[in-house]
């Protein structure tokens, strides 16, 4: 069993509030639109990160991480990038990977909108944690925490960390 905690578009915002919630996860991962390495980096050092680059990334966040991350984590597969789209309106690069990958798990941020939803049709899920930084039209700053065992999603929260702006 992997206690996860899913982050994304922080903007450069070091989201300290959020520490507490994530000190117990064996895995954090970013989906993106990380804005600066110093913002993240109580977050890294937490435990296993994983992340890929967004669309506000500048080059020292791209040359740190990818555009897309592929991985197995306690027997699932998980396709991780930044944009992406939704279900049935996949950006057409994403759905060209998720067709041939066909991972169990997807996961992208960019909207800032939290969806947790399956596809039925790719037999997979679909998560966007939403935003945990200030920037954005969000109201709710959010981050998602599960627990991945035997192939499988369980114990999924959502944590919303207040609201947006300063």
């Amino acid at each position: 069993m992997k206690k996860i905690g899913l982050i994304s578009d922080n903007h450069s915002f070091d989201g300290n509030d959020m520490i507490k919630h994530l000190r117990d996860c064996d895995e954090i991962w970013h989906a993106g639109d990380i804005g600066s390495l110093k913002s993240i980096k109580e977050v890294r050092d937490l435990c296993t990160f994983r992340a890929v680059y967004g669309n506000i990334d500048g080059l020292a966040v791209r040359n740190e991480f990818d555009l897309n991350l592929s991985w197995e984590c306690a027997g699932m597969s998980i396709f991780m990038t930044h944009i992406g789209g939704y279900t049935p309106k996949y950006y057409k690069r994403v759905k060209k990977i998720l067709e041939e990958t066909k991972p169990d798990l997807y996961i992208c941020g960019h909207s800032h909108i939290l969806r947790v939803m399956p596809d039925k049709d790719l037999d997979l899920l679909h998560m966007n944690p939403g935003a945990y930084g200030h920037h954005g039209f969000h109201k709710i700053r959010t981050i998602l925490k599960f627990e991945i065992e035997a192939g499988g999603i369980q114990k999924a929260n959502v944590i919303e960390l207040g609201l947006r702006g300063k």
